[in-house]
């Protein structure tokens, strides 16, 4: 057995779990490399000073059948009452099946009297699925004073399933295995003799997912650095120690086609089998075998759900994934998230099929996905994205896209950053002809009166939005039922503000049916809204209720904020009928 390390951190919630029950026939632990597994098996077996521990230490050449019961007939030999007919079978030197070297063990093991724990470390160094066949027969018949532990990197094929139904199973995972913030600041202070900061701590433990290596390593590489901070917000999975640590212990050790798989889907924030399917493009390595295998090889893959459909890679491991993927030139970068952001788009996805389409510098196709479905991808969730992606682009991209132009100042919109919105689409309107307007021209002439109008309404300029709407629909495409629907909406508002209730109600009753036609919610809601707060003007109070309950009914709890006037509307006019509790 290796010895106990000194210094390490005291982890007894995990001690205590490995204590297990009376009935646990298995105790795995199962995790990528530098999860801290032998050093806790060897602190808790420290505590098990009553029972004799035979560990075994595997290596590749252990898938040998023979090789690898014969290091456990020797493991076994001090045990008192052992006996030793698995020794006499190897040593006769005739070819036996693995099952009959594992009858024999048990039947060496059965008369020993007192408890006692075998342990199998590196078990995933073992490739031969005869040796699982033995071990499982054991894990049925061994007697009852013994115990198993096996130490692994991936899981290994034995029947899992049965023995945690029967609660014979104890697992410990990278979950489990991985530092706190309190363990990562007794590891950090006591063991590596560093003085950091509560912050330092917090921002190096949450870079590092709780990976006890990959702490170490940080910890290494800190020694010496004058400015900790700066260094711990840098520090990732192509600082050379984590990406030397990882190639050779991780990457290195695995099949071509899963190194293939593992730098082609370093693209992708989140994965699953379909998706890292159309990204590889390659039907010789099926996506949803090779997660299956990484999962149980624990290479450093998180599920995301319960089902086990989406995932994600650590982060330190995506670092060097990328590192690495750029080692093999852009263009492979590039298509590979263009065939990401194609199948997210075909999944309706759209702010994922936008992200891989701007990290492609495909301008048109990300400009394309803002408004490709429906309401625009500003006004579902994407706003703040498309906002830092427009920002980042030099200035010359503008110069012959006027329609980038616009988009920016729809976006400004979206945000509600007003100041500069006015500039972006005078740039704009000075690239549009003038004269001889194809279709595409006057939908951006459109569009620019749209956000005009829409300006008006955040300032309450009446004559500015009915004026910049009806240019707006005079100019808009037919076809753009998005922005057509919110125009209708903008006129509401202005009419109702004009005390023209009956033109408000039409053009809300307008903008309602447009925005329920294309699936734009919140126009929706907005218009009914507008349309209960006319009713309810007209004293129509029956009517107005009905509209307030029926939009509260459709949108659910918790409302939208803008929803609460519908709550607001109900209090006045259950006060107005003296139900005041209801109010």
């Amino acid at each position: 057995m290796p010895p106990n390390r000194a210094g390490q951190v005291g982890r007894p919630h995990l001690l205590a779990k490995l204590a297990g029950q009376p009935q646990t026939r298995l105790l795995l632990v199962s995790a990528p490399a530098g999860y801290g597994k032998t050093t806790l098996l060897t602190s808790w077996l420290q505590q098990q000073s009553d029972k004799p521990v035979c560990w075994v230490s595997l290596d590749a050449e252990d898938s040998n059948p023979a090789q690898f019961f014969g290091y456990l007939a020797m493991a076994i030999r001090p045990l008192p009452n052992a006996q030793s007919s698995l020794f006499q079978l190897l040593q006769a030197n005739q070819p036996l099946p693995a099952t009959a070297l594992a009858k024999a063990l048990v039947q060496d093991i059965t008369p020993v009297t007192t408890p006692f724990i075998i342990v199998l470390d590196d078990y995933h160094r073992i490739d031969a699925p005869t040796i699982d066949e033995a071990v499982a027969f054991l894990l049925q018949y061994m007697p009852p004073q013994m115990q198993l532990v096996i130490a692994t990197r991936e899981d290994p094929t034995l029947p899992l399933a049965r023995l945690r139904a029967r609660h014979q199973l104890v697992e410990l995972r990278a979950a489990d295995l991985r530092f706190t913030q309190a363990e990562a600041a007794e590891f950090l202070h006591r063991v590596m003799g560093l003085r950091l900061t509560t912050a330092d701590i917090a921002a190096l433990e949450s870079r590092t997912e709780g990976w006890i290596a990959g702490l170490q390593l940080a910890a290494l590489a800190l020694q010496g650095q004058a400015d900790t901070g700066r260094f711990i917000a840098s520090f990732s999975g192509s600082h050379r120690f984590v990406l030397d640590y990882l190639v050779e212990e991780v990457l290195q050790q695995q099949p071509e086609e899963t190194q293939t798989f593992l730098l082609q889907t370093a693209v992708l924030d989140r994965l699953c089998a379909p998706l890292c399917d159309a990204v590889l493009a390659n039907p010789a390595i099926s996506g949803q075998e090779t997660l299956a295998h990484l999962e149980q090889a624990n290479l450093f893959l998180i599920p995301l759900d319960g089902q086990r459909r989406w995932y994600r890679y650590h982060h330190l491991f995506a670092d060097l994934l990328r590192q690495r993927l750029q080692q093999h030139g852009q263009p492979l970068t590039t298509s590979l998230h263009l065939r990401a952001s194609t199948w997210f788009e075909k999944h309706d996805l759209e702010i994922e099929a936008f992200h891989h389409a701007t990290a492609a510098h495909d301008i048109d196709r990300a400009e394309y996905l803002i408004d490709a479905k429906g309401p625009s991808l500003q006004f579902r969730g994407g706003a703040v994205p498309i906002l830092n992606w427009l920002r980042s682009l030099e200035t010359a991209v503008f110069a012959t896209r006027p329609s980038l132009s616009i988009t920016y100042a729809s976006t400004l919109l979206a945000v509600s950053q007003l100041a500069t919105i006015e500039e972006k689409v005078q740039a704009a309107e000075k690239m549009l002809p003038e004269t001889a307007q194809d279709t595409k021209t006057r939908d951006l002439i459109g569009r620019i009166a749209s956000i005009r109008a829409t300006v008006g309404v955040a300032t309450h300029q009446v004559d500015t939005i009915i004026t910049q709407a009806h240019r707006a629909l005079e100019y808009l495409s037919p076809n753009n039922v998005a922005v057509r629907a919110s125009i209708s909406w903008n006129l509401g508002y202005a009419y109702l503000l004009q005390g023209n209730r009956a033109a408000a109600a039409h053009a809300y009753a307008e903008a309602q049916t447009k925005a329920v036609a294309m699936g734009h919610p919140i126009i929706a809601m907005m218009s009914t809204l507008g349309i209960g707060n006319i009713q309810e003007g007209n004293n129509q109070l029956q009517q107005a209720a009905q509209t307030y309950q029926g939009l509260l009914q459709a949108v659910g709890e918790p409302p939208p904020l803008p929803m609460c006037e519908a709550y607001l509307g109900l209090a006045r006019i259950h006060y107005e009928w003296n139900k005041l509790d209801e109010a």
